[in-house]
């Protein structure tokens, strides 16, 4: 039932930038996936471009990692590497 969000990430592609952004914040899959109401199992397959999450949980997860949408999900830019973030 779940549905495919993009083909799988090949060898020395860069990570999905939900778990950029988590991992940032020291945060667990399961701390993510706890805090919005869904598996650690879901949010796995997420990072891993498995599953497109609705819209609904793609904006509790945006609003967790204080991020948006198009930024997580979206064609936008892709998110900077930790040291080129402004602060």
């Amino acid at each position: 039932m779940s549905r495919k969000a993009s083909p799988p990430a090949a060898a020395g592609t860069r990570d999905h930038p939900v778990r950029v952004l988590r991992k940032d914040l020291r945060m667990t899959q399961a701390e993510l996936a706890g805090s919005v109401g869904v598996s650690r199992q879901t949010i796995v397959a997420v990072e891993q471009g498995d599953y497109a999450p609705s819209v609904f949980l793609a904006l509790r997860i945006a609003r967790l990692l204080g991020t948006t949408v198009e930024v997580l999900f979206g064609a936008g830019e892709p998110v900077p590497e930790k040291s080129e973030r402004r602060t």
